[in-house]
């Protein structure tokens, strides 16, 4: 672009004014502004590689050089980070967090402390303030862990359940019980 009118000031910093409107400050540590034609729009790329830009919509991305890393930051508070390994972050303005990591699973963790993370393969894991964790397999199994026990109930109306004491104990469909002590002995078996 053509250069309507370039001024250097005594700090060392050189102002350029392109006929398209844009202006270029030029910084001593080899920091570079850009401020487009719409006056609005501005790029500033720092002397270590990072690179701010400040839409006309007040949206910010800043990228990290060293981290590979982008931070944008919306005008409703949303932030969305980038990062190299290609896990992506969103801060939510009412606290919620959603990362979603290379392998494209997606966690959700909530003000309140809880949390959920839904796998590739349709996996769910849900963790409750108190720690208690509640697992849905695409199979149609469940998995609750307590700091109690651990259960699993299977598509079939079966509850097997593991205390931490290392009893087992299997309610059937069929209304049998057994029941096995923490070294796997039967110590309880209601055969109907």
């Amino acid at each position: 672009e053509e250069i309507q009118r370039e001024t250097a000031y005594p700090d060392g910093k050189v102002e350029k004014v392109l006929k398209n409107g844009c202006h270029l400050v030029f910084f001593p540590n080899g920091t570079c502004k850009k401020v487009g034609s719409d006056g609005k729009t501005v790029t500033i790329t720092f002397f270590n590689g990072d690179v701010k830009q400040i839409m006309p919509d007040q949206t910010v991305i800043y990228y990290y050089a060293d981290a590979k890393t982008t931070h944008t930051t919306y005008s409703d508070g949303l932030e969305v980070l980038q990062f190299s390994n290609g896990q992506i972050e969103k801060h939510y303005p009412d606290g919620k967090k959603e990362i979603t990591f290379p392998d494209q699973t997606i966690k959700y963790l909530f003000t309140d402390g809880q949390e959920e993370s839904i796998f590739p393969d349709g996996t769910i894991v849900r963790v409750q303030r108190d720690g208690s964790k509640t697992i849905e397999f695409n199979n149609g199994q469940r998995e609750l862990h307590t700091s109690q026990f651990k259960r699993r109930e299977y598509p079939d109306g079966t509850v097997k359940t593991v205390y931490m004491n290392g009893q087992q104990e299997t309610k059937y469909v069929s209304g049998r019980i057994r029941i096995k002590d923490k070294d796997g002995n039967i110590i309880m078996d209601t055969k109907l």
